[in-house]
């Protein structure tokens, strides 16, 4: 069965990259662009690995994952967090939020694609 990625990122050219890359390995893979949008989205769009940026305007991804873990319905899906942080105290951060994953921008194509292959 396919897998469903949704990706949350505010970047339009890191956003097209990340569903594009997900798309050439054979994942199903919806964008938003917009956090506040990302809770519903997920609800809808069930998927079965989130990658979530950090750094967005409006909501944070930290405070995203806060909110998708404290929810009984998508709390089971793993987080791939991807940021520009890259200090250890924010990975440990990130990570104690329910982030099953960290990995710095920029991204290796390889590595992300290992990490989101591990994660679903």
């Amino acid at each position: 069965m396919t897998k469903r990625v949704l990706v949350v990122e505010d970047n339009e050219l890191n956003l097209k990259l990340f569903c594009d890359l997900l798309r050439a390995h054979e994942y199903v893979c919806e964008g938003v662009r917009d956090g506040r949008e990302a809770v519903t989205r997920a609800r809808d769009f069930a998927p079965d690995l989130i990658v979530m940026d950090i750094q967005m305007p409006h909501v944070t991804g930290y405070d995203l994952i806060l909110e998708l873990k404290a929810d009984e319905t998508l709390r089971g899906i793993p987080i791939m967090a991807v940021t520009a942080y890259s200090g250890r105290d924010d990975e440990d951060r990130i990570r104690a939020a329910g982030a099953s994953a960290y990995v710095s921008k920029p991204i290796s194509l390889a590595r992300f694609m290992d990490t989101v292959g591990g994660l679903v």
